[in-house]
């Protein structure tokens, strides 16, 4: 397979923000892409993975209870969105399933392979990291929101729902 649908996908990521050209290239052969069928699991509730992965275009649910009657979307990621980062960092276990709605293409960076590269190229690592750490403190800061927008609301209804 050529490296140009990995370089492509690579380029259309967040991680393009933080990364040059040659350091794509590089990062590339540390890549692999991912297809999804709609119902495909990517990763299953309560197991942990050593992958990055990146939504290259398609759409993931974050389900919790996949495919039993109880079954909750908790939220839908979409193109460009990272997916299972701090698993990725620290090896903690999903919460929820994450499972393609419709065909997905991912692509996939194992954490083994990115620490193999911070002999040879810091930078890169550093900067997959500065991507990483943006994107959870864009999911803190949604909670945060959220949380007030919701404290706000049960305060002015004075309890009631």
């Amino acid at each position: 397979m050529s490296d140009q649908p990995v370089l492509e996908a690579l380029r259309g990521s967040r991680l393009a923000t933080e990364l040059s050209d040659d350091h794509l290239r590089v990062l590339a052969h540390s890549v692999v892409l991912r297809d999804l069928q709609p119902g495909e699991v990517l990763l299953p509730e309560g197991t942990s993975d050593n992958h990055l992965y990146v939504i290259v275009n398609g759409s993931l649910g974050v389900i919790k209870n996949a495919g039993e009657a109880d079954a909750v979307t908790l939220f839908s990621l979409t193109s460009g969105d990272l997916v299972g980062e701090l698993s990725f960092i620290d090896g903690t276990r999903h919460y929820a399933s994450l499972v393609a709605s419709v065909p997905t293409r991912v692509f996939g960076i194992e954490r083994e392979k990115l620490e193999a590269l911070l002999p040879t190229h810091p930078d890169i690592v550093y900067r997959v990291m500065r991507v990483i750490i943006r994107t959870a403190h864009e999911v803190q800061r949604r909670i945060s929101m959220q949380s007030t927008e919701l404290v706000n609301y049960v305060y002015k209804q004075h309890g009631r729902y």
